[in-house]
């Protein structure tokens, strides 16, 4: 953690986050919409949002999916539903399966898309939170090269966030009335450094297509374009997402690159299949997944890291470095400023439970982040103030 702390406050290698769909659950609101600790989650995970649409949904659509899911598994997510309905719309047409035609699927996936958008629409909230952190930690840099964010989620949290921070981003759109999405900009790297990179990969609330060009609306509406299924989507709405996990494939095979992940299962199999390509192709890549929970429950993350050297996964009681497993053993420390820095990432509770190592939890990760920026500033500060005595730089962090 202390080089990690090193690398993020340098400025100097290249560095990228893949931010999943348990990063949102890390914000607590109460029903006012302000952060609570004890409130829920402003956006659930995506087993949650799966139960609130099946939820949500007539009681007609809902036997549809229980029989959808009877073949694709009970653990069926919203995203692999989606998906099979799609797929049944194309598929089917006149024909009729659990009592709907083609056009009867098609339009079942747009209740779903208008159900998922309602619910993942959820606004910021006005005072600090994770995302705003985050933003900071990039804001207060001078970078050698972007930062660049990929994540599956269709959320606008993000951006707003950089847009409260007055920071700009690109995210693979040109344009002030209807903004059209570019893939040649995507696969170049012309812009100024300071606009951090933003990577949709499933989509985003507010995308559309408007005359065979997808536009982006800057409405919270979902459309169509969010999570398709990329092997049988034609080639207008298969365009963006080709483009953009062929950038996530070109940031893995940037020399010295390093990928932070949270809030990511590792279930997915189309992002699975790039990390695995970008890890083997280039050793020189590294990723760091900062897992929420015990190493043993981490099922698909350990497995993933046990086959990659690459790829560390941190969890609450334990890791995996190098390919191998093992319980977090913390060692004696060689000074109390290195206590300081180990309170920011492991808690020692009382009442006799485990130690635990925190950034897993999205909220104390970018707490984590925010902190190397805001004891750099306090750093120069002190250093820059003359001594009252000769007038000369302290030189001396108190």
């Amino acid at each position: 953690m202390i080089d990690l702390r090193q690398i993020m406050s340098q400025g100097r290698k290249r560095i990228g986050l893949f931010i999943g769909a348990g990063a949102p659950t890390s914000i607590r609101v109460n029903a006012e919409g302000k952060m609570d600790p004890t409130g829920s989650a402003l956006i659930p995970d995506v087993a949650g949002l799966t139960g609130y649409v099946v939820g949500q949904l007539e009681e007609d659509d809902r036997k549809v999916i229980e029989g959808i899911k009877g073949k694709l598994g009970s653990t069926a997510n919203i995203e692999a539903i989606l998906t099979q309905v799609r797929r049944l719309a194309q598929a089917i047409g006149s024909e009729q399966v659990y009592g709907l035609n083609g056009e009867a699927y098609e339009k079942l996936g747009e209740r779903i898309c208008n159900v998922i958008g309602d619910r993942v629409a959820s606004r910021l909230p006005n005072e600090e939170n994770p995302y705003s952190e985050l933003v900071s930690w990039i804001a207060g840099t001078q970078r050698e090269h972007p930062v660049e964010i990929f994540t599956p989620n269709y959320d606008l949290l993000l951006e707003e966030a950089f847009e409260r921070a007055r920071m700009p981003y690109f995210d693979g759109f040109t344009g002030a009335h209807m903004p059209f999405f570019d893939p040649v900009s995507i696969s170049t790297d012309v812009l100024p450094k300071r606009w951090s990179r933003l990577w949709k990969m499933h989509g985003s609330l507010g995308w559309d297509v408007n005359d065979d060009t997808i536009i982006r609306t800057g409405k919270r509406n979902a459309t169509k374009l969010i999570y398709p299924d990329h092997l049988k989507y034609d080639e207008i709405r298969r365009l963006p997402y080709s483009a953009l996990f062929e950038r996530l494939r070109e940031f893995l095979a940037t020399p010295d690159s390093l990928l932070l992940c949270s809030g990511f299962s590792f279930f997915d199999s189309h992002i699975c299949a790039v990390l695995d390509e970008g890890l083997i192709a280039n050793t020189h890549t590294a990723i760091f997944a900062f897992q929420y929970k015990n190493l043993a429950d981490e099922i698909a993350a350990t497995k993933f890291a046990l086959k990659h050297p690459n790829l560390s996964v941190y969890a609450r009681d334990g890791a995996v470095i190098s390919g191998l497993s093992g319980q977090w053993q913390p060692g004696q420390l060689p000074n109390d400023e290195w206590q300081d820095i180990r309170q920011t990432f492991w808690q020692n509770p009382s009442g006799g439970k485990p130690a635990e190592f925190l950034l897993g939890d999205f909220a104390k990760l970018t707490r984590f982040f925010a902190l190397i920026q805001a004891q750099q500033m306090r750093s120069s500060a002190v250093i820059a103030e003359p001594d009252a005595a000769t007038s000369e730089p302290a030189g001396k962090v108190a």
